[in-house]
């Protein structure tokens, strides 16, 4: 039987999970490449022999998804895979229109197709969008299960932006794996907190392999969830975080739409700084779509590594990367905390470089901050080089990752990150004592 000549669209994430749990080794279709529209390709990439299995002993080529509908001619193909994450209900349809008048069907794999079954309980933990806060989230319900005395191992979604085949399981426990792993600015604002807080993450390409290692160290898996994309192991607890900041984003876009409607609890974060209006917003939709679930309204509480202060000081800001391109924010913890503390922002759009420059223009939503974007060691220098040019007191980072072990500037950093806080329902040791009990843990 003819094979279905396939291309899977992707990020670098759920499209290698997808083929590795659902194409691999199904003879029914052949995977002929990939494509990467989020993030840069300056050199070409390959999914390599040692992940791609025995029907692919060259590996597969992956392509800037620029070139879709050239591909599609040009490999004759059938079928059209979409499989990436936090993109509007309308992206996605207008990609599928693409596929298909080019001449090829359109798909998306669901949970069914592509969950793994853990031998140990899982809490999971996504969101609705990028930036909706579920980083403190996953720290939260971790320290809780850590205090009762359970072992816990967080899986990350994936982020493999270096060698694949060296980068097939990522176990980090100190922070000095985040160089021996060669982790970009982006694993390291996800990796940095779980670390400093004790934590064991686990993530890399083969999440088979990942989920195994997992369940030979911990008691519970926690599932941190990049994006909004939804899980890859079948959750026993899934937490959704929303961001009334984005009211109507948890029902308009994909796959955060997924995880509304899949959750046990929505949290419903930053109600102490979003519009009253917003908060009700997605109450109202998760009443309407998943009358099931439970509703925790949170406050985001903003911290600092020190007591400063900014009265009168000029600083710029350094936010989460992915939060303010894709995820569309205008600014974060690093502003709100600066702004906060009376100190002058500069915006730093003008002393843009390379990269950056046109990072302003496609995400012109940008309010006065530097998005930490390194996928790549030019861009790391880039940033450098920014930050260098601004004469101003100090630098406020509201992305997690330490920033002064990845740039070199003659001026104070000031760290600051979100915690979250209960403000209404019951609260996260409440929900996670009875899943425990539930479990016979406790």
């Amino acid at each position: 039987m003819k094979r279905v000549r396939t291309i899977i669209m992707g990020a670098a994430g759920r499209d290698f999970h997808n083929f590795n749990v659902y194409f691999r080794d199904n003879e029914r279709y052949e995977v002929v490449c990939f494509t990467h529209g989020q993030l840069p390709l300056n050199v070409k990439r390959i999914y390599p022999p040692v992940l791609a299995g025995r029907l692919y002993p060259d590996g597969i080529p992956i392509y800037p998804e620029s070139m879709l509908p050239k591909l599609i001619k040009k490999y004759d193909v059938d079928l059209v895979v979409f499989s990436y994450s936090d993109v509007s209900h309308s992206y996605v349809m207008e990609k599928a229109s693409i596929a298909m008048a080019n001449g090829a069907s359109f798909m998306m794999l669901g949970p069914k197709d592509t969950l793994l079954e853990s031998e140990k309980p899982v809490i999971a933990i996504c969101a609705v969008r990028t930036g909706s806060g579920k980083s403190p989230t996953t720290r939260k319900v971790s320290s809780i299960i850590k205090e009762v005395g359970l072992r816990v191992a967080v899986i990350r979604h994936p982020m493999p932006y270096g060698d694949l085949s060296k980068q097939v399981v990522m176990e980090l426990k100190e922070l000095e794996d985040l160089d021996r792993y060669k982790c970009t600015v982006e694993e390291r604002e996800d990796f940095t907190h779980l670390l400093k807080s004790g934590f064991t993450v686990l993530a890399g390409v083969d999440y088979e392999r990942v989920l195994k290692r997992a369940e030979e160290i911990a008691d519970i898996i926690i599932w941190d969830g990049g994006n909004n994309d939804f899980p890859f192991v079948r959750p026993d607890l899934l937490f959704v975080v929303a961001d009334p900041f984005r009211a109507g984003h948890e029902v308009s876009y994909y796959p955060g739409m997924v995880n509304f409607l899949m959750a046990d609890v929505i949290v419903v974060n930053k109600v102490n700084s979003a519009p009253q209006a917003g908060v009700e917003e997605v109450i109202y939709n998760a009443r309407k779509y998943n009358p099931k679930a439970i509703i925790i309204k949170a406050e985001s509480v903003i911290s600092c590594d020190c007591d400063v202060d900014l009265r009168g000081k000029t600083v710029v800001v350094v936010e989460d990367g992915p939060t303010m391109t894709h995820g569309g924010m205008p600014y974060g913890a690093g502003y709100l905390f600066a702004k906060s503390r009376g100190a002058r922002i500069v915006d730093p759009k003008r002393f843009a470089v390379g990269e950056y420059k046109k990072i302003y223009e496609e995400y012109s939503h940008l309010g006065p901050v530097i998005p930490a974007v390194g996928y790549s060691d030019e861009q790391v220098k880039m940033l450098e080089e920014m930050l260098s040019l601004i004469d101003c007191d100090a630098v406020v980072s509201g992305t997690p990752i330490e920033l002064s072990n990845i740039v070199k500037v003659n001026k104070p950093i000031y760290n600051v990150r979100y915690d979250v806080k209960v403000a209404e329902g019951p609260t996260f040791k409440e929900i996670i004592g009875e899943f425990l009990r539930r479990r016979g843990f406790i």
